[in-house]
C-alpha cells in the first residue's frame, strides 16, 4: 500500500512539473509573439489637377478618296477658323493625321427561284476621312478656363456642315512624384504616431523600427466612395482630386 502511495506521489510530482514546464513554453511563445507591433499610416491631400486634355473628331465621306481628303482639308479651316474666333491662338491647338476607311454596307440578294435562299453581299459605300483636333494646358489656368467653355460648344459647327465627335476631358497633374513623396511622409508620421499612443497607453516601450512598406498609391475625384483598387485608382475625369496613401510601419517592442 505504501509503494503504491509513493508511486501516485511521483505520478502526481512528474504531471506538475511537465504541465508547468508545458505553461511556461506558452507564456514564452505568447511574449515571443508580441514582441512587434504593427500600425497603419494613412496621409491624404485635396488639390486640383493644373493639366488639361481635351480632342475632338471629325469626319468626311466621298465615294472618290481625292474629293475626300480635299473636303476634309476645307472643313479643318473651318474647324481651325471656329475656334480661333472662339480666342485660340493657332498654336494652342493641333490637328492629327487624316486616316481613311473604306467604308461598306451590306446589301440583301434575293434569290427568285429560292425565296430562304437569301444571301447578303458587302458593298462598297465610299471613303471615311478623320481628323482629330486636340488642345492641351498645362500650368495655365486661362487658358484651361476657356478650353473647358469651348468643349461644350462644338455643336455650333453643325450650322457649317460639321459634326465635331467630342471626347471627355482629361484633367492631371504635373508634379506627381512630389505629391507622391509627401504623402508618404504624412503616412509614415500618423503611423509612428499611433504605435507611440498605442504603447505609451498599454504602459509600455516602443523599440526600433523592424520593417516599413507602402502601400497603394491612389487618386480619386474628391468626394468619391469609389474603393481602393489593388493595383491603385488613377482618375482622370475629375478637376478636383484626392490622393491617398498608405504606410506600414512594424516596430519592436522593449
Amino acid at each position: 500500500m505504501e509503494d503504491n502511495r509513493v508511486k501516485s506521489s511521483i505520478i502526481i510530482g512528474l504531471a506538475v512539473i511537465i504541465t508547468a514546464f508545458i505553461l511556461g513554453m506558452a507564456f514564452k511563445n505568447r511574449n515571443e509573439n508580441l514582441d512587434s507591433i504593427s500600425v497603419i499610416g494613412l496621409g491624404t491631400k485635396d488639390f486640383v489637377s493644373d493639366e488639361i486634355l481635351w480632342s475632338g473628331s471629325f469626319t468626311t465621306k466621298s465615294f472618290d478618296i481625292k474629293e475626300s481628303y480635299n473636303k476634309m482639308i476645307s472643313d479643318q479651316k473651318i474647324v481651325s477658323d471656329f475656334f480661333i474666333k472662339k480666342g485660340f491662338n493657332p498654336n494652342e491647338f493641333s490637328f492629327g493625321a487624316v486616316q481613311f476607311n473604306k467604308r461598306f454596307r451590306e446589301v440583301r440578294i434575293e434569290n427568285a427561284e429560292n425565296a430562304y435562299n437569301t444571301k447578303y453581299e458587302q458593298v462598297f459605300d465610299g471613303y471615311e476621312a478623320t481628323q482629330t483636333i486636340s488642345f492641351s494646358a498645362k500650368k495655365n489656368p486661362d487658358l484651361m478656363k476657356r478650353i473647358e467653355a469651348v468643349s461644350s460648344k462644338t455643336s455650333e459647327l453643325i450650322n457649317s456642315g460639321i459634326e465635331l465627335s467630342s471626347n471627355s476631358i482629361q484633367y492631371t497633374y504635373s508634379d506627381l512624384p512630389s505629391l507622391k513623396q509627401s504623402l508618404i511622409e504624412k503616412a509614415t508620421k500618423d503611423a509612428s504616431e499611433r504605435a507611440n499612443k498605442i504603447v505609451n497607453t498599454a504602459d509600455g516601450d516602443l523599440g526600433k523600427l523592424k520593417n516599413a512598406s507602402m502601400g497603394v498609391f491612389q487618386i480619386t475625384g474628391q468626394g468619391s466612395t469609389e474603393d481602393d483598387s489593388y493595383g491603385g485608382n488613377f482618375d482622370t475625369y475629375s478637376k478636383n482630386k484626392t490622393a491617398r496613401i498608405t504606410v506600414r510601419l512594424e516596430y519592436e517592442l522593449e
